[in-house]
């Protein structure tokens, strides 16, 4: 069968592809992928062919493989359903059990157009126009229908084992919601079906875990559209929780040295462009307040504040370091179907500090600031981490010479933490190298946190300096330091671990106190004022439903300690308390079991918090 009449796809870059990566991936040499991202792209093309086998006139776009499987997006009128999944998956097989090579071929950019075009393939034609006018362009045959792409697949289809499509989400065209809307079948493979089998597993501990459900079902949080998409209504539970986190966070960063500042929501334009965020972030940026005749920006960071604060008045060597860190809200654009629960918001807090120093004191800092992270991460339970070097890139800023030592200071640092570390080489910003600290959950999820950034650009945009012992100004050293990345994502984070059962430093309610019947009422608002003046978050159920059922709520609202009053626990003066795991605990006076909440709710500062539990 002639090219012409075989069917066309697309291509991949890693994770979701914007225009530059999309292009990338579709011209030049063949990337280096993983086996594993191998074997998922080889899936895409797959699926891409069973599902044109199996719904002729589907339009086929890219076809990448991500961090967790892969997907393909299709321009379709009708709706896939769950049968059609499981007869794409079907179709799948029969092409994986008929073992067909992959072959790559090229030709040049004009015949590839033309044949796509006469297959009407829209989608690639326009990616195929953005090519150089005298791009070679290659494409993937596995028996009588192709893909275009620059691979590289495995050899043959019979060498995907174990693969599974997951679901169907809506998807622009390139990402832009201008452009039509198309389905995005997402799928995952794996070498082996144990494997698969696995991850599988893993999934559906990640739907029950899933932070937005637990917010609802917990009552911790919400987004409302009349508000505005990804902005963060806190309900009383939930801002109860955010309020013990920011309070920890507060007593830990003035123990360690720092000062709290604080910053507006707002400022003129001229801010952002002394600082530069004006010229290569704008997108970014909600603007548009027109007041007393000057441009007003919503601010989408807190660093620009940080410096101009630090250039009122002059500084002495002596004084340095300034360690100043703000729970700073800001305000980002991002599109609408990025946007995700908690984890990827518009108005988010950022738990953000600017170290300003003497070069001298950047190897100390560094350290002080990945150990700080370390310690404040461990005491909200977690214990398996990963970092990350990035190193200069090609256009950069600054001297050579500070970019090697603090490059240099940042590996070291890394080094001596003696936790697994990665180098990203050309991976920094142009103005400094940085580190990223990642976190694994419970279901060995990576999540992004802490980052310490050195940066070279600001402090030469506002002019920072300080008086040296030469009596002389010098350029001061500036680190940004998100430790928790936002309260948001932080939380939705901490929520998913634990599964919605906060360690009990951290539940919103402690305890909850069940008289049996009406005849305990007052030994139970007794109780309950005891435990309330010493601080403790307790609350009671006084209502006719039977125990069972009271119990029962309490343990869905996953409060780590219930009281359960009887005619017997009045007479003694006594509590019989139970835990949401349930655990009879013997019975105790009211004081012997405040000495035990007392223990149980101590914060472990730097320990590990209790065990994450199943959800």
């Amino acid at each position: 069968m002639s090219d012409e009449n075989k069917r066309g796809a697309a291509v991949r870059p890693a994770g979701d592809p914007v225009d530059a990566e999309l292009l990338a991936g579709l011209v030049g040499t063949t990337p280096t992928l993983s086996p594993l991202e191998t074997l998922r792209h080889s899936a895409a093309h797959v699926m891409a062919k069973a599902v044109q086998r199996l719904f002729p006139g589907t339009k086929v776009t890219i076809g990448p493989s991500i961090d967790s499987g892969f997907y393909y997006d299709f321009d379709r009128a009708q709706p896939f359903t769950e049968d059609d999944l499981r007869a794409i998956e079907a179709e799948m097989q029969r092409i994986v059990d008929a073992d067909e090579p992959f072959v790559r071929h090229e030709i040049d950019r004009a015949e590839a157009r033309a044949m796509f075009e006469r297959l009407g393939e829209t989608y690639k034609v326009e990616l195929i126009d953005s090519f150089p006018p005298d791009a070679a362009v290659s494409y993937y045959t596995t028996g009588d229908w192709f893909d275009l792409c620059r691979g590289p697949h495995v050899a043959r289809t019979g060498a995907i084992k174990a693969f599974k499509l997951l679901s169907v989400a809506g998807a622009y065209w390139r990402g832009d919601e201008r452009n039509p809307q198309l389905q995005r079948v997402y799928g995952t493979a794996f070498p082996s079906a144990k494997e698969l089998t696995d991850h599988l597993h893993r999934l559906e501990e990640a739907k029950k875990r899933d932070h937005r459900r637990i917010g609802k079902d917990l009552d911790l949080f919400s987004i409302d559209e009349t508000i505005g998409a990804g902005l963060v209504l806190w309900h009383p539970k939930g801002a109860r929780v955010r309020y013990l986190i920011e309070e920890y966070w507060r007593q830990e960063h003035f123990a360690g040295g720092y000062e709290v500042v604080s910053s507006p929501h707002i400022a003129r334009d001229d801010l952002w462009r002394t600082s530069g965020h004006l010229g290569f972030y704008k997108e970014n940026m909600f603007s548009g307040m027109d007041i007393d005749g000057q441009q007003y920006i919503a601010k989408p960071m807190n660093c620009p504040f940080h410096c101009t604060m630090f250039k009122k008045g002059l500084h002495s060597y002596r004084q340095l370091p300034y360690r100043w860190a703000e729970l700073g809200t800001v305000y980002r654009y991002e599109r609408s179907g990025v946007m995700h629960g908690l984890l990827r918001v518009r108005g988010f807090t950022q738990d953000d500090a600017h170290l300003f120093m003497t070069r001298e004191q950047l190897p100390g800092e560094i350290e002080r600031v990945v150990n700080f992270c370390l310690h404040i991460l461990r005491t909200f339970g977690f214990t398996d981490f990963k970092l990350y070097l990035a190193t200069r890139p090609k256009e950069s800023i600054g001297e050579p010479e500070m970019w090697e030592i603090a490059e240099r200071e940042l590996l070291r640092v890394l080094v001596k933490s003696g936790l697994p570390y990665e180098i990203d080489p050309g991976g920094g910003a142009f103005y400094g190298p940085k580190i990223d600290l990642k976190l694994k959950d419970c279901l060995d999820r990576e999540w992004q946190c802490s980052t310490v950034q050195v940066d070279f650009n600001l402090p030469e945009r506002f002019d920072l300096s300080y008086v040296g012992a030469d009596g002389q100004k010098h350029r001061v050293v500036m680190l940004h330091r998100a430790l928790l990345g936002s309260m948001e994502r932080f939380f939705a984070v901490l929520t998913e671990h634990y599964a919605g059962a906060f360690p009990v430093w951290l539940a919103p309610i402690q305890a909850r106190v069940i008289p049996i019947s009406e005849k305990q009422e007052a030994y139970a608002r007794e109780v309950e004022d005891a435990l309330r003046a010493r601080g403790f978050r307790i609350d009671s159920e006084i209502s006719a439903d039977k125990l069972g059922a009271k119990i029962r709520r309490a343990q869905l609202e996953k409060i780590p300690f219930m009281l359960v009053l009887g005619d017997k626990e009045v007479e003694a003066r006594t509590i019989a308390a139970r835990t949401r795991e349930g655990a009879q605990l013997p019975p105790m006076a009211i004081d012997a079991f405040l000495a035990h909440l007392t223990a149980a709710a101590a914060i472990p500062r730097g320990g590990v918090a209790s065990a994450p539990p199943a959800a």
